[in-house]
């Protein structure tokens, strides 16, 4: 896989100083923690799947750019659909392997599939009935995870990767009463933390379930508002950062899903300045602008600048049509990279301040030196803008119409 491999050659040339590599599965964890990117959420009862993932132009599958997917066993299907869906999921991700090994369908383009299960006892019996498809499957997602119901999940994918040879990940869901009350938040966090160092190589990413978290307080965010306007979700928010970002040993944290794909009445103003849109292609600029704002990604946009700036890499998404704003936001700028490049160049031998070759800021080697690791592993992974071009040239490019139920 290659995030912007839809760009033809030419394209690849005019936008990015540095193009995106091209990953798999088997890439070490560290950068592929950094991979995932928009992650597409779909009910494992949706009998699409296979047609999703194996049709689309050049056969790179139906949704453009997509890179990772979640089969949902758990909020998004009901009680009584569970062994409906989970047989669909079997049968689905089996097709996409015939396709593969029939030649119809190349691996390399295969997104990153993961499964949201209930209870460990699922993933057992899922694995089982793969059988040899199961090597299509990342991992799994945990709902609702703590330290009280976190370790039968952890042993038990330790034990599916032992038995079956595999290489299976678990991403944690952060969504349950525990970790956002207030009287049993850091005691939580701290226990979670605790187990997951145990099985640390086990753990891709962890993931915030803010919908769960607003959802005990009966609170909703408005398509104008982003997940940070919510003072009891951003607190909580910050504390998982706090634990699972430092340095010593750190989690990438993936930010939280945005519900919205189109909008209907707007109170706020648009988030988003018309300045670097008409810059960048005149009238057609300000035309793209207007379509971004009907569509109410403007609040996406501003949610996953956001998401960057605590340093959240990624996000959940419940809709296709998030795949290219999200992506295109994760891409390191040209200024962000020679910064990156020169801090870590200078920490061979420096560890005092240089000043930015854009004479615009002062690059401390030492207390910036794991912000630019970090950067250069998203340049890696996204690619690097020319120094005049941004997220726009991405968005510019006319994105299909998905019906997606």
């Amino acid at each position: 896989m290659q995030h912007f491999s839809y760009l033809s050659a030419t394209e690849q040339e005019q936008i990015f100083y540095k193009k995106p590599m091209e990953f798999y599965k088997g890439l070490e964890k560290e950068m592929l923690a950094y991979a995932l990117g928009a992650t597409l959420y779909m009910p494992g009862t949706r009998i699409q799947i296979a047609h999703d993932i194996l049709s689309g132009k050049y056969l790179k599958g139906k949704y453009e750019g997509l890179t990772s997917m979640v089969f949902c066993l758990e909020d998004s299907i009901s009680d009584d659909e569970v062994e409906i869906a989970e047989l669909n999921i079997v049968t689905q991700v089996q097709e996409v392997h015939m396709a593969i090994l029939s030649g119809f369908f190349k691996l390399t383009n295969l997104p990153l599939i993961f499964i949201r299960i209930r209870n460990p006892e699922q993933m057992l019996q899922l694995i089982s009935q793969l059988g040899e498809a199961a090597q299509l499957i990342s991992g799994f997602v945990f709902p609702k995870f703590t330290h009280l119901n976190g370790e039968a999940y952890l042993k038990t994918l330790l034990q599916l990767n032992e038995h079956y040879s595999l290489k299976l990940y678990g991403m944690p869901i952060f969504e349950s009463p525990e970790i956002i009350y207030i009287e049993t938040r850091a005691e939580t966090l701290i226990a979670i933390k605790a187990l997951l160092d145990q099985y640390y190589d086990l753990i891709l990413n962890v993931r915030i379930g803010a919908t769960d978290f607003s959802g005990l307080f009966g609170i909703r965010r408005s398509s104008d508002t982003t997940i940070y306007d919510i003072a009891v979700i951003r607190d909580c928010i910050t504390d998982i950062i706090n634990v699972f970002a430092r340095s010593e040993r750190e989690y990438v944290i993936s930010g939280p899903v945005w519900e919205y794909f189109h909008g209907t009445k707007r109170i706020l103003k648009p988030q988003i300045r018309q300045t670097p849109f008409q810059q960048a292609f005149g009238r057609s600029g300000l035309e793209l602008r207007s379509e971004i704002i009907s569509r109410f990604e403007d609040g996406l946009i501003h949610e996953v600048l956001l998401d960057k700036t605590n340093g959240i890499v990624g996000k959940t998404i419940i809709h296709p049509s998030h795949i290219q704003t999200v992506q295109s936001l994760n891409v390191v700028t040209f200024e962000e990279y020679i910064d990156a490049k020169s801090i870590m160049d200078s920490a061979q031998s420096f560890n005092g301040v240089i000043k930015s070759d854009f004479s615009n800021k002062m690059n401390e080697v030492k207390p910036h030196y794991n912000w630019a690791r970090k950067t250069m592993m998203k340049s890696n992974i996204y690619g690097v803008f020319h120094e005049q071009q941004s997220f726009i040239e991405l968005l510019s490019r006319k994105q299909e119409e998905y019906v997606f139920i």
